[in-house]
């Protein structure tokens, strides 16, 4: 089902470049406008230069964000920045990384995935999409005729036949990059480049289902691109990192929602709640506690993929904090949309949305796509910070979803809310382009 293909991918030299920590980011989305400043600065190669770059008053259609990016591309690659690699190739890219006191590495593979519609059923997406980035990333592809950051798919392989078969073709091979990034995240990078292995790994690819995890935006743009320039071949491909659903490594964090503005006050809100939820008060501002409050009364079981109810923190300010605990499983049947699977009407995210945003506080489908009321970060002490700032009136401290949620929701066809995982950590932007015009 799933195609794969090798790419001659475009990689800094730092002999020229300089050190390639100082080169790379994470990806655009979570790129701030003070870590943009910061990357400009770190490095005139930096690769924000090309997939995020500044924006300046007196840009026009000749001058802009997008037009500089081609430049400094084409100019990199001539002055040989940027090298391609000689012989096509697939990456086995590793990330080390801590969550909650322990050490984890996530082994992923870096090639070109065939585009495929996601009614064929090869490319799953699991999230809802905003039109006004896919126009920002359309302009950039359009611009520049290149993928500048994988997107993150991931595949199922409980055996982990091809995990063993990459740890075969490297094993005794140094990586061709190593080092840590700024959060003390370790990378490293393998080139895959003989034939025989590329073509076993495609091979054992062929029956799989890729699953979106991170990037549902540019796998669209990257689509409609395909399908409005069906003269350009390499379109047909997007550079994507496959990682193994079975990997010990792949770990999915919460996303905090964040009201700008509520329709009731503090004693109408908890009064509307307890319709459907238990609701109880909890005086803490103690970040730790309340993640480990809710996947308790959860019963969340991470490793087995199971949880035993739908449970939010309402978070008000002063210390405030109620837990929201869904006070029966009927509810879902009597007041969730009818026409969705059951998996995804007992998404954590999906009641939150239906059951307290559209129904309680007259936030539906539009208003979240603005992207004006509803905010979110997975940090949730930033999140409480901003509730007792004043720049926000409500925190909804969340759960994790759930891999095997992930899957479900996928396979059925459905996509799930806006921001329902943060899939941990993000791929490094930077280590390999993929470059099709």
């Amino acid at each position: 089902m799933a195609e794969i293909a090798p790419l001659h991918g475009l990689r800094y030299v730092e002999k020229k470049a300089g050190d390639i920590e100082d080169l790379v980011t994470p990806p655009y989305d979570v790129i701030d406008p003070k870590a943009q400043e910061q990357y400009y600065e770190r490095n005139p190669y930096n690769i924000i230069r090309l997939e995020y770059g500044l924006k300046y008053p007196e840009d026009d259609e000749a001058n802009n964000r997008y037009t500089r990016a081609a430049k400094f591309f084409s100019q990199w690659q001539e002055e040989g920045i940027l090298q391609a690699e000689e012989k096509p190739a697939i990456y086995l890219y590793r990330q080390e990384f801590g969550v909650d006191g322990k050490t984890l590495i996530r082994s992923g593979i870096i090639c070109r995935v065939k585009l495929e519609p996601y009614e064929k059923g090869v490319v799953l997406p699991h999230e809802e999409t905003m039109p006004k980035h896919k126009a920002d990333r359309y302009a950039l592809m359009t611009a520049c005729g290149a993928n500048f950051s994988p997107v993150f798919g991931i595949y199922s392989d409980r055996r982990r036949s091809i995990d063993l078969m990459l740890d075969e073709f490297t094993r005794g091979t140094p990586p061709s990059v190593r080092f840590t990034d700024e959060w003390g995240h370790g990378h490293s990078l393998w080139v895959i480049d003989s034939p025989d292995a590329v073509q076993k790994v495609q091979k054992q690819m062929e029956p799989r289902q890729i699953f979106i995890a991170d990037g549902h935006h540019r796998y669209e743009t990257a689509l409609k691109f395909a399908r409005d320039n069906p003269n350009i071949a390499g379109a047909g491909f997007l550079m994507m990192t496959l990682v193994n659903l079975y990997d010990p490594g792949l770990v999915i964090l919460p996303t905090h929602r964040l009201v700008t503005k509520s329709n009731l006050d503090q004693s109408q809100l908890i009064a509307a709640l307890q319709e459907d939820f238990l609701v109880d008060k909890v005086q803490t501002k103690d970040a730790a506690f309340i993640a480990g409050l809710l996947s308790e009364m959860a019963n969340l079981n991470e490793d087995e993929g199971t949880k035993g109810g739908q449970v939010f923190g309402l978070y008000l300010g002063n210390g405030l904090l109620y837990s929201l605990k869904l006070r029966d499983s009927s509810i879902i049947d009597s007041k969730m949309p009818a026409g969705r699977s059951k998996a995804w009407r007992a998404l954590d995210v999906s009641v939150l949305q239906k059951l307290i945003f559209e129904n309680i506080l007259g936030i539906g489908m539009e208003e979240l796509a603005g992207g004006e009321i509803i905010h979110y970060t997975r940090d949730a002490a930033e999140a409480m910070s901003k509730v007792d700032g004043g720049s926000h009136e409500l925190a909804f401290i969340m759960n994790p979803t759930l891999i095997s949620e992930v899957i479900e929701v996928a396979t059925n066809g459905e996509k799930m809310p806006q921001k329902s995982t943060f899939f941990y950590p993000k791929l490094i932007t930077g280590l390999v382009i993929n470059k099709f015009m």
